[in-house]
């Protein structure tokens, strides 16, 4: 094959601030929280509320946060997308370029496609690194990707791909994460909650529970995968934003709850967040566990993301050729 002409594997993640200050974070939920399909309200009621309230009030507390996890080589998100796309494209060996993109910040999705259009005549297939579909990320990811493709004139070249929700390769890393972390763990869990990103309720209906099917899928496909049984497990969802309501339970009420004569241990993974960041390190492995430790239990065991793990990247790289 014409090295001009193999597939090209985009894959597209959030996207971060450039930095852990007030200045950046502003900038970067400017562009995320002005997403349509992230916040659906209509715009003349909901972009005044944006710049007159939310992006006065929440970039300060939420620069805090993300300084909280920072690291000397940048935002973990970006970090770790980086290795993933690098590691990847050792391992395709040829088969298929890969590179990277975020659906808010740089490389943007419109740079990313219009860079490939340009050096490439191979198939551009965009893999959102989602695993749960929803409108809100893999729905905006494949929108952006179709706009930028046909300013780039490269609309029939484009493959829009999604990562199961139960593809073996990405279970298998899952799987690979819950005994990494228990072999270095100095107590076993005595109970497991799975969480993932909430949803208002009704984008959740809007989408005939879309996102929440392949949340319990992936849920089942994770708890065979380790043998863990049903009933000592919770699947819950994190990061509520704004007063309406959405999908229940709430993994913070959950680990306020739990503690108990018989759960005094509790284990918490995050199959959603395919790279570690803010909802991972700050919101589940700091402020979760204090509200465990508060509420009465005694330790919680995070479970890290599955980022590089060589089964994961064995199932993105299959992705290129289908």
């Amino acid at each position: 094959m014409n090295s001009a002409s193999v597939p090209n594997l985009l894959l597209v993640n959030l996207g971060t601030p450039e930095a852990a200050t007030p200045a950046a974070v502003r900038a970067f939920l400017q562009e995320f929280l002005a997403d349509p399909a992230v916040v659906d309200l209509p715009r003349l009621l909901w972009l005044p509320i944006l710049h007159g309230i939310v992006l006065r009030r929440r970039p300060e507390r939420v620069a805090h946060q993300y300084a909280s996890i920072w690291t000397t080589s940048g935002s973990p998100l970006r970090v770790a997308t980086e290795r993933i796309t690098a590691d990847a494209d050792v391992l395709a060996a040829g088969r298929c370029r890969v590179s990277r993109a975020y659906r808010y910040g740089e490389p943007s999705i419109d740079a990313a496609i219009h860079r490939i259009a340009s050096e490439s005549s191979g198939p551009i297939v965009v893999v959102p690194l989602f695993p749960q579909r929803t409108d809100a990320t893999t729905g905006t990811v494949f929108r952006r990707a179709r706009e930028a493709a046909a300013r780039a004139g490269a609309a029939s070249r484009l493959v829009e791909r999604v990562i199961p929700a139960d593809d073996p390769g990405y279970i298998q890393a899952l799987a690979h994460q819950w005994h990494d972390a228990l072999s270095a763990a100095p107590h076993q869990p005595d109970h497991v909650v799975v969480s993932f990103h909430g949803l208002p309720i009704r984008y959740d209906k809007r989408e005939g529970r879309m996102y929440t099917g392949d949340c319990a899928l992936t849920t089942a496909a994770f708890l065979r995968a380790i043998n863990w049984p049903r009933e000592r497990t919770t699947l819950a969802f994190q990061s509520k934003f704004g007063p309406e309501p959405w999908l229940k339970p709430a993994t913070a009420d959950v680990l306020a709850r739990l503690p108990g004569p018989d759960v005094r241990h509790v284990a918490v993974i995050t199959p959603g967040f395919v790279t570690e960041g803010l909802e991972t390190l700050e919101e589940i492995a700091i402020r979760g566990r204090e509200t465990f430790v508060a509420a009465g239990g005694e330790s919680l065991l995070y479970v890290r993301a599955v980022e590089h793990d060589p089964a994961f990247l064995q199932a993105l790289v299959a992705l290129a050729s289908g």
